[in-house]
């Protein structure tokens, strides 16, 4: 791999992936001799095929890896034609361009395309079912690379992700640890929490590696609630976790409904001779410093 085009580059994880590339850097897998092309949505809007179409054909990647969407999942309620634009029809039209050049991608995509009614983890091939607008749009998404790019299509299925540089659940209860006395935080919703900083690396990680196409999940081992997430933030605070209280997803209903489990398992990687991601708890203990430093 010479050149490697990361799209949705102002984002949360599009920053972080850009920072694993860095020479030096904590995830730095060598990426020293790799021309690293970073596309914001000012220079890449997934929105106008022809342009993103125009743009990969001129560049020329060898790799590409998809941080862009459309992620307002409430909004895309009421705007399912405008996020389908964004996740789906623009999408396909980044799959077509990196068929058009040799191109591999590497596309995010979100377990909000199962429906959250299993009792056991989401296995990489179990029957997709998503219950809201955004899952259908990132799901029509994850169609479009599979179908265009068989022999060369990634789709990294993500949740619960948190880190520098975006709007999260961690940074939210941090900002609220300080504001209030107590908080309530959902008991009834279970998932991954994910570090943008783990996914950047195993997509870094796929990117330069020979894994075979298809669908993996791209979220840390273990599983939590909200609840649970909520405390271990106020632990590495220093604050007493009793502060924080459970409550019903009810509570805080909103127009776009939620999976109630999102847990998804991680087979997939041992095709790909790697090992998943580490435990959430874990992940969440390193990324600490980088989540706080911000705000000294």
């Amino acid at each position: 791999m010479n050149r490697l085009l990361v799209t949705g580059a102002g984002g949360m994880l599009g920053k972080a992936v850009l920072a694993g590339t860095a020479v030096g850097a904590a995830g730095d897998q060598g990426f020293e001799n790799v021309e690293v092309l970073a596309f914001g949505r000012d220079r890449l809007d997934l929105r106008y095929p022809d342009g993103v179409r125009e743009t990969v054909r001129r560049e020329k990647p060898d790799v590409v890896v998809n941080c862009a969407a459309w992620t307002a999942v409430d909004d895309a309620e009421t705007h399912e034609i405008d996020a389908l634009a964004v996740n789906g029809s623009g999408v396909r039209a980044l799959a077509e361009a990196c068929a058009d050049v040799g191109a591999r991608l590497i596309h995010v995509s979100t377990d909000y395309v199962f429906d959250g009614t299993a009792a056991e983890p989401y296995r990489e091939d179990a029957p997709t079912a998503p219950i809201n607008a955004y899952g259908r749009t990132k799901l029509a998404g994850e169609h479009a690379v599979l179908r265009v790019l068989p022999g060369a299509g990634y789709v990294v299925r993500t949740a619960w992700l948190y880190g520098a540089g975006g709007r999260n659940f961690v940074d939210t209860m941090i900002g609220l640890e300080a504001a209030h006395p107590t908080v309530k935080a959902v008991d009834d919703q279970m998932g991954q929490p994910t570090w943008t900083g783990d996914l950047a690396a195993r997509l870094l990680e796929l990117a330069r590696s020979d894994a075979p196409p298809g669908v993996y999940h791209g979220t840390s081992a273990g599983r939590a609630t909200w609840y649970d997430l909520a405390r271990e933030v106020f632990v590495l605070l220093g604050a007493d976790p009793g502060r924080v209280l459970p409550t019903g997803a009810v509570t805080f209903a909103r127009p776009a409904a939620r999976p109630a489990y999102s847990v998804l398992g991680h087979d997939g990687w041992a095709r790909a001779g790697m090992a998943p991601l580490r435990d959430w708890r874990d992940a969440l203990h390193a990324a600490w410093p980088s989540l706080v430093g911000g705000r000294a």
